[in-house]
């Protein structure tokens, strides 16, 4: 094998694969060039993907059953840990990333400025022109929503071009076995202090297997995640704003119908009732967003007390 850039640093390169034929032996051969080992998951594929991979010189892990984006995850960061690995590059076996780009990916982890990086497409330097407008507004809104919920200010929260150091590899746990995933990551490592950083990358998006359909429903998936978790985080800004917005918006319809008394008892009941379900409604909202703020603040000092996580 060539000298690497990357030398004295086991690195590897992690493919998810299902049903890649097509891409995959392009995709382990050019990211040979930049890697120790090539390590290719694949995911229940009814095609030749895992007899292409091997061909071309990338291990191979198979699932018997589609686990999904997240499964395939989950077994190559067991491998990384198996096989001692100081950096775990995650790429596409699609061919939308571009292996020359690994060494730009992995260098803030050689330097020791990061544990987690991020190709970006939206940071300077970084490629867009070619992306659907309807992947960018979904990216954005999704992006907006996780970083409302982690105060993190990531660009590119949906970018699956991501390197990890070997501490990130040891630490972060996840559960998801879907696009989510990509959220909860960093949610994680967040929690546990580890150093992300984004690096400028391109994508391409004229590869052979691009789905409108699973790119809009992984969208939704991740998006619902994103809200979920900014609930959870953030109850007074999830329920309290909105909570207060019903209340101010009963209060107002209460005092319109008691202005409105002295013209007729049977024009007010409507908008009575309505305004007090609203109120109520409201009301609700806010309390339960005070209530839940208050209990991830209890609970948030005592893992600060008890194990020093933030």
């Amino acid at each position: 094998m060539e000298e690497h850039p990357n030398d004295g640093f086991t690195v590897i390169a992690g493919l998810p694969m299902y049903n890649e034929e097509e891409t995959i032996g392009t995709v382990v051969t050019l990211s040979k060039d930049y890697v120790d080992h090539v390590v290719c998951v694949d995911d229940g594929s009814s095609d030749s993907s895992a007899r292409i991979a091997e061909a071309c010189g990338a291990i191979v892990h198979r699932h018997r059953v589609n686990r999904g984006y997240g499964g395939a995850l989950k077994s190559l960061f067991q491998i990384a840990k198996e096989m001692n690995a100081d950096v775990l590059v995650i790429l596409d076996s699609d061919g939308q990333h571009d292996p020359s780009s690994i060494p730009g990916l992995i260098e803030p982890i050689t330097n020791d400025e990061a544990d987690f990086v991020i190709g970006s497409r939206f940071v300077e330097g970084g490629n867009t022109e070619d992306m659907p407008a309807y992947r960018r507004l979904g990216i954005k809104v999704i992006t907006a929503a996780s970083n409302l919920s982690s105060d993190l200010d990531i660009s590119d929260t949906q970018s699956g071009f991501r390197a990890f150091s070997r501490k990130a590899i040891e630490r972060l746990r996840f559960d998801s076995e879907g696009m989510e995933l990509s959220l909860e990551m960093l949610e994680d490592a967040n929690d546990k202090n580890l150093k992300i950083k984004e690096v400028p990358t391109v994508i391409r998006y004229d590869v052979p297997k691009g789905s409108n359909f699973t790119a809009i429903s992984h969208g939704f998936a991740v998006l619902a995640w994103a809200m979920i978790s900014l609930s959870q985080k953030k109850p007074i800004l999830v329920l309290g704003l909105p909570g207060l917005g019903l209340f101010a918006a009963g209060s107002a319809m209460a005092f319109n119908a008691i202005n409105g008394v002295t013209d007729s008892v049977d024009a007010i009941i409507g908008p009575g009732l309505t305004a007090i379900w609203i109120g109520v409604l409201g009301i609700s909202l806010m309390a339960t967003g005070f209530v839940l703020q208050s209990a991830r603040n209890f609970i948030r000092h005592l893992l600060i007390k008890e194990f020093g996580m933030a």
